[in-house]
């Protein structure tokens, strides 16, 4: 079995919404991966199930807030421990993929912004008045 670094096998992005998204994308795309067993894939339709099930660990009634954390922690986990234990070489592939697609995406955006005409600030007076 190879050992993952202890920094983790998806990179963090430069914010929260950021790791969320790639996170998700990076799930869909382990999902409909064939070289994933299907026996792991439980994982994440699991946690979806349990969070849209009336069944709830702590129910969000008897403790209003707590109760809604513990749908957090298992839909975590399950995601968590879902992409852990895909074979690594399967989730390097498609985290190189998914960054390579952000580089792509960040390069067009910096074009875009650079073809925009540069905005020179000044001000105008009217030269048609008759003094």
């Amino acid at each position: 079995m190879q050992k993952r670094p202890s920094s983790g096998i998806v990179p963090a992005q430069s914010n929260i919404f950021k790791d969320a998204v790639l996170r998700i994308k990076l799930i869909v795309r382990l999902l409909a991966d064939r070289r994933v067993s299907p026996w792991l894939k439980i994982l994440p339709v699991g946690g979806i199930l349990y969070l849209i099930s009336p069944l709830d660990i702590i129910p969000d009634i008897m403790l209003p807030g707590i109760g809604e954390l513990d749908d957090i922690a298992i839909l975590w986990l399950t995601n968590h421990f879902f992409i852990e234990f895909c074979p690594p070489d399967v989730v390097r592939e498609h985290v190189q993929a998914l960054m390579h697609n952000n580089d792509i995406i960040e390069e067009e955006r910096l074009k875009a912004a650079a073809n925009q005409p540069e905005i020179i600030e000044g001000e105008a007076t009217d030269v048609t008045d008759k003094n």
